[in-house]
């Protein structure tokens, strides 16, 4: 059976970014021939005991409860479960002095369909006026890029996702940088939809300051436009910042979640905080599209959050092994890679991953990631995380993306072939014709 699909079904049948790549990656190792790899591609978390303990703890005692059978049973508010609600709500008056009520929160089965409902309720084309034809098209920014994967996803008016160019922190002597916020080329104006940035952010590890946050707030304020900030690694939980930072909040910002870091990426669970009319919006959307989310995740979640041992174990546990394991990457590049050659580490403040870019890398990084797998190293080729940058920039093919989800030891050895093979592809690019 071949049926025609419309113009959105031939768009959400495409994979994108990562997705399209994992393909390439399972079939390598389906392949491999019994050549064992070192896959330093994953994005799943690291079951850690503790964590896992946490939530058999808390699945104990929702299996010992009287409202097991309300949870599982029944079906539930769009909005979501009200005692996750009323344990985030509570948390974050407390922890950040807020006045949250219940109408400024809503669970989302994870925090990437709360960029879904977004993307498609702010950006896209516009209702036409009453005698005009067709709307104008209101833009998804991205205003630091490379940033997240599934942002190229999330509309279903591709075109109107755009990203901006960002300005680069170059510390050659220590072989560091930083990706910033170029200010001189973000434009959100009256063309502009929403805004969207991770922080800390996935691929890069890369937190913006609280300045840069309230710059891009206040800028988006002039026009009404609501700006989405995905702390899938920030705090209070899973709290994977290994720099000070603080959640910002505001009129026009909406504080995005999810628990998958924090050891539920199988329950799906989203949390976005913000104005109650925008919350209104995505919750409208959410009860149109799937109704509410899973029940059985958010009643554990609730308990989690109001005992207090969430936001112990993310600073006492997940934060410190996965800082852990990206000194193992600094460390041993520093040892390994050629001293006189253009590499460069993104500084470590975040996330689970480490980003590498190889400036003026004599291929593409697609084709050396096809190298890499010849001595069993498999990474992410970069140039999947710059959704919407529509300029030809050589940057975005000379990056990749190290998960930290490996044993030290594979983290090692990885680095160290990484290293050689780095070192042989710039020879050959040098070497006399």
């Amino acid at each position: 059976m071949n049926p025609a699909l419309t113009q959105f079904g031939t768009q959400m049948s495409h994979l994108t970014g990562v997705r399209a790549i994992m393909k390439d990656i399972i079939e390598t190792l389906r392949a491999g021939s019994g050549q064992e790899f070192i896959n330093l591609s994953a994005g799943n978390p690291v079951i850690l005991p503790e964590v896992e303990q946490l939530w058999r703890d808390c699945t104990a005692e929702l299996l010992a409860s009287a409202e097991y059978g309300e949870v599982v049973c029944r079906y539930g508010s769009s909005q979501g479960y009200q005692p996750l609600i009323d344990a985030v709500r509570d948390d974050f008056n407390r922890r950040y002095g807020l006045s949250l009520t219940d109408r400024n929160i809503l669970i989302t089965p994870g925090s990437q369909s709360i960029y879904f409902y977004a993307a498609n309720a702010f950006g896209g084309y516009t209702a036409a006026a009453p005698g005009v034809r067709g709307g104008s098209l209101k833009h998804i920014v991205l205003p630091l890029s490379p940033d997240y994967t599934g942002y190229g996803g999330v509309s279903l008016i591709p075109e109107a996702v755009i990203a901006c160019k960002p300005t680069l922190d170059i510390d050659a002597a220590a072989h560091r940088f930083k990706y910033r916020p170029d200010f001189s080329q973000l434009s959100i104006d009256e063309t502009s939809g929403c805004v969207i940035f991770s922080r800390p952010c996935n691929p890069t590890g890369n937190v913006l300051t609280d300045d840069e946050v309230k710059k891009i707030a206040a800028i988006a304020s002039v026009f009404d436009v609501p700006v989405f900030i995905d702390s899938a690694y920030g705090p209070p939980f899973p709290a994977l910042n290994y720099t000070e930072m603080t959640p910002i909040f505001g009129d026009n910002i909406i504080h995005c979640m999810s628990l998958s870091k924090a050891g539920l990426p199988g329950e799906r669970i989203g949390i976005a905080i913000g104005d109650e009319k925008i919350i209104q919006v995505l919750q409208s959307f959410q009860t149109n599209m799937c109704i509410h989310s899973p029940r059985y995740g958010q009643a554990i979640a609730a308990r989690a959050i109001n005992s207090g041992v969430l936001a112990d174990i993310g600073v006492n546990v997940i934060r410190p092994y996965y800082q852990s394991k990206f000194d193992v990457v600094e460390t041993t590049l520093e040892q390994a890679m050629p001293k006189d050659l253009p590499w460069f580490l993104h500084r470590g403040e975040g996330a689970i991953f480490a980003w590498l870019w190889l400036k003026d890398l004599p291929m593409t990084d697609w084709e050396f990631y096809q190298q890499l797998k010849q001595v069993g190293v498999i990474l992410v080729p970069g140039s999947s995380f710059f959704p919407g940058l529509r300029e030809d920039w050589r940057h975005k093919q000379e990056c990749l993306r190290i998960s930290l989800t490996a044993t030290n030891q594979e983290i090692e050895t990885a680095m160290k072939r990484l290293a050689k093979m780095v070192e042989k592809v710039y020879q050959v690019d040098l070497s006399p014709v």
